[in-house]
């Protein structure tokens, strides 16, 4: 089956529990509910009173982990990783939490995001001396905390964070306490939670349900939250900005069961079907999602339009990792490997699908092949996003320009591409009016260029004549 992306990735996710027994076990549970985010490595790190124990390894955490190697992880508090990865590099070479001994003791890290200047950082740094470990970005941060002369931990970190541009969500344990960080934008998820007295930390909430904690905020933008048996203490270490907060974590990335950003992901996507309902009417017979991510905006769609909705694409979960093809080749196999058509519910009908975003659109044009041979009398694709057309920079794994359809292909080219009746994309102006933010909150540069953060040549950033190569090495460097 091609690994070409054919939707945004989204590069990880984290998850911390801080003075609970048996604090990894809890960890393991956590990563669980953020497989989503990252399905190719996962990591956990434990800290108990003779310092530190990792486990690390590529794959699912079904894979990683067994009740063996959780028994090697004691300790009362831990973090964990998923993620995926990228074009450079080994997963185990960069696989995370990242764990070192330095001058102040222990310290695990945990990263979700991409840093747009780590290049440049490191660079600098290896000049001077400085030995990596690994290819990932989110080093830089443990060798700027190394060199920094700074007593007070704190003072320290903030100054190295001052240092870093794009966007991250950090974990950081050390021997004393653990540090949750967000950008000064707020580009990434990062929810903090009670589990009776204590507190638990992550990348999205729906981790929270599976061991009982209870959400109470998030990480602010610029913050630095220090977490440990005495409780809770929060530091700023940037002033507060515009906020840039990341619209695909509710189109696509995060799970509709998750609180993001402070709002039911559920609601949003909701919200986002009935105004994709207003923009696009059109005589239909039924609504079916593109599962699982189209679900909740194609019932906000059919409640909005009055079409019935039908789950007639159904999705098989249970692909793994990997499988043998067969040797006689079979058209469209990896597509019809992860869906199928109901006939009954689309023969003779007139079919809108609902599905999230349209990226290179060779998944979609598949999809619709399906339907159509299954008896569908038309297909009408309509997007809950508006076209795709610049790559991100701040931790979603997109094509380079030139693969995203929409950014060489007119809506007329597309709908002949997809070989359907017609297709619509929501609006910038409806995506917004659908959020309850405020239209200012979100980074919207995959959709029109406007990169919140700056880095290289302004006229690169824009997306119009970014070179291949800058992408190319930007990515595989990314792995956070």
């Amino acid at each position: 089956m091609s690994n070409q992306i054919d939707k945004p990735r989204e590069a990880c996710g984290i998850a911390a529990v801080v003075n609970v027994p048996e604090a990894a076990n809890l960890v393991y549970l956590m990563l669980y509910g953020l497989q989503h985010r990252g399905q190719e490595g996962a990591g956990i790190i434990a800290r108990d009173e003779n310092g530190f124990t990792a486990v690390k390894g590529s794959g699912l955490v079904a894979d990683v982990f067994n009740e063996e190697k959780l028994g090697t992880l004691p300790g009362k508090t831990s973090i964990g990783h998923v993620r995926y990865s990228t074009t450079g590099g080994s997963v185990e070479q960069n696989a995370q939490p990242i764990l070192v001994e330095y001058s102040r003791g222990n310290l695990a890290l945990a990263h979700n995001g991409n840093l747009v200047n780590a290049d440049a950082i490191r660079h600098e740094l290896v000049s001077s001396g400085s030995i990596f470990q690994t290819t990932a970005d989110s080093e830089v941060l443990i060798h700027l905390l190394s060199r920094n002369q700074e007593k007070d931990f704190i003072k320290a970190l903030s100054t190295s964070l001052e240092q870093l541009k794009g966007a991250y969500s950090f974990l950081l344990l050390n021997d004393e306490a653990l540090y949750a960080i967000r950008d000064p934008y707020g580009f990434r998820p990062l929810a903090i939670g009670k589990l009776g007295g204590n507190y638990v930390v992550a990348s999205e909430t729906c981790s929270f349900d599976l061991i009982g904690a209870d959400y109470i905020r998030d990480v602010e933008p610029g913050e630095i939250v220090k977490m440990s048996k005495y409780g809770l203490e929060s530091y700023r270490f940037a002033d507060k900005r515009q906020q840039a907060l990341c619209i695909f974590e509710y189109i696509y990335f995060s799970r509709p069961d998750s609180i993001i950003f402070g709002n039911s992901c559920w609601e949003a996507r909701r919200r986002l079907g009935q105004m994709l309902a207003k923009e696009n009417q059109h005589p239909a017979d039924l609504v079916i999602p593109v599962p699982d991510s189209g679900v909740c905006t194609a019932i906000g769609f059919s409640q909005e339009a009055g079409i019935p909705f039908e789950m007639a694409l159904i999705r098989n979960h249970y692909i793994g990792r990997t499988f043998i093809e067969p040797s006689q080749s079979i058209r469209d196999f990896g597509v019809k490997l992860k869906f199928n058509v109901v006939k009954e519910a689309v023969r003779g009908k007139r079919v809108v699908v609902i599905d999230d975003s349209l990226v290179r659109g060779t998944t979609a044009r598949k999809i619709v092949k399906m339907i159509r041979q299954a008896g569908a009398k038309e297909i009408h694709m309509k997007l809950s996003s508006p076209a795709v057309k610049y790559p991100c920079f701040y931790g979603m794994d997109f094509p380079t320009r030139k693969e995203l359809i929409a950014a060489t292909h007119s809506v007329d080219e597309i709908t002949r591409h997809l070989r359907v009746d017609s297709v619509a994309y929501l609006s910038q102006e409806g995506m917004l009016a659908a959020m309850t933010e405020g239209k200012d909150c979100f980074c919207q540069a995959c959709f029109d260029g406007n990169y919140p953060v700056d880095f290289g040549n302004r006229d690169e950033l824009s997306g119009r004549d970014i070179s291949e190569k800058q992408l190319s090495e930007t990515r595989s460097n990314r792995v956070g």
